[in-house]
């Protein structure tokens, strides 16, 4: 059966007549040594680098929202998740000049002639295409996400999610198929792994075209630098939205750390929600064994706590702010709970896909979790989630429910 597999796949394919050879399949069309070997395996390694990070923390983000019986994600350190979004944010933005180099280093090989000259040089294609496709489609949807337009029909998280498996598993097919031409690509000029499996002709010949490269109107150091400078510009100009010092120079980032209602950044607001009118008779529930019902009078009563927490988007951005409520773990405790009930927290919004959160136990129990009343030395103003919001340390924002009504233990 291999060997009927291995004859299938090195058919030769008739090839196309000469006459079709026009434009950019005419030989030594492309003779900028910059599309070379070795810049596509150095750029590609960085990109692939790039992909791979944002698949973890990528990864990471859906485990914490959609969490598996065996993932566990701790209540500290408070700044972890804020690291890892904003790492997958930055990461990913950064990748798309990479990307567009990359695709600009290998683009030629597009018009190779015989366009495929076996079946397995069109399972070599359709596989790159499925590789273009998927990081694409990443790359342009997510940066679409971070600035809050959605004009397709689909819902971006569960898409973006089941798009980086089908990328990265690219990626792994890709670098292996092509392992060899990567092997010389990084290796030393004028080693014996940047001639690898080449012909001594062959060897020269590579060995020629870096040198043209070197001294070229447009040498392989301009390009690096080129490079450089472009995926640095991006970065620049949009990490100030989890990097807080940068926040000035950042003039891309769709949210800049500071800027909102009461000092800090909003995604979801009051109005949209549709929770505008909160009156006199709103009662905070707690489930239990000592069922509590808590109007803001009574909530007060308790020991009050100030916290200072940031609050991290999936989006990227994210600030610190300072915290004043009641702790979680209290308000269980009087209701004749453990400190540690895993509970879920339900919004005064009607609809939508996160109206509730699940608190897990080390979030629970964490004395710095709170029910909060206020935000920056004032009451919660509505589009922060008055009258009651959850704060949670080391959470995405997402989960960090607003116009709190009631916990319920699971």
């Amino acid at each position: 059966m291999t060997s009927g597999l291995d004859r299938l796949l090195g058919a030769r394919l008739p090839g196309p007549p000469d006459a079709l050879r026009q434009g950019p399949l005419r030989e030594g069309s492309f003779t900028s040594p910059l599309h070379s070997e070795r810049r596509a395996a150095r750029t590609g390694l960085w990109l692939g680098l790039a992909f791979l990070v944002c698949f973890v923390t990528g990864l990471i983000s859906h485990l914490i929202q959609n969490p598996p019986g065996w993932f566990s994600w701790p209540a500290s350190p408070t700044w972890l998740y804020r690291f890892t979004q904003g790492l997958h944010v930055a990461t990913g933005l950064a990748a798309i000049p990479l990307f567009l180099i990359k695709l600009w280093t290998v683009y030629p090989k597009l018009f190779e002639w015989p366009p495929a000259g076996s079946v397995s040089r069109v399972v070599s294609r359709l596989s790159i295409l499925v590789l273009v496709g998927a990081g694409a489609m990443q790359l342009l949807t997510g940066l679409m996400n971070i600035a809050s337009w959605y004009p397709w029909g689909f819902f971006f998280t569960t898409t973006h999610y089941w798009t980086g498996w089908l990328a990265i598993g690219a990626v792994a097919v890709h670098v292996g198929a092509k392992a060899p031409e990567i092997r010389r690509g990084l290796a030393r000029r004028g080693t014996a792994g940047a001639a690898a499996g080449l012909t001594g002709e062959q060897a020269a010949e590579r060995a020629a075209v870096d040198t043209e490269a070197e001294t070229q109107s447009v040498s392989r150091r301009a390009f690096v630098v080129a490079a450089g400078l472009g995926v640095g510009a991006v970065t620049l100009t949009t990490v100030g939205q989890s990097v807080s010092p940068l926040g000035a120079v950042s003039v891309l980032s769709p949210r800049i750390p500071g800027v909102g209602p009461q000092g800090l950044p909003v995604r979801q607001t009051a109005e949209r929600a549709k929770v505008t009118d909160v009156g006199p008779d709103y009662r905070l529930v707690i489930e239990g064994p000592n069922r509590l019902e808590l109007s803001l009078d009574d909530l007060a009563a308790f020991p009050q706590r100030t916290e200072r927490l940031p609050i991290t988007c999936v989006e990227g951005w994210s600030a610190n702010a300072t915290w004043t409520g009641v702790r979680l773990s209290d308000l269980l405790a009087e209701a004749g709970l453990p400190r540690d009930t895993e509970v879920v927290v339900e919004s005064l919004q009607e609809k939508g896909l996160y109206r509730q959160s699940t608190v897990a136990p080390p979030h629970a129990s964490s004395p710095r979790t709170l029910l909060a009343t206020g935000l920056n030395g004032s009451p919660l103003e509505p589009d922060h989630g008055y009258p009651v919001r959850l704060i949670a340390p080391n959470r995405p924002g997402v989960m960090q429910t607003k116009w709190v009504t009631k916990v319920t233990p699971v």
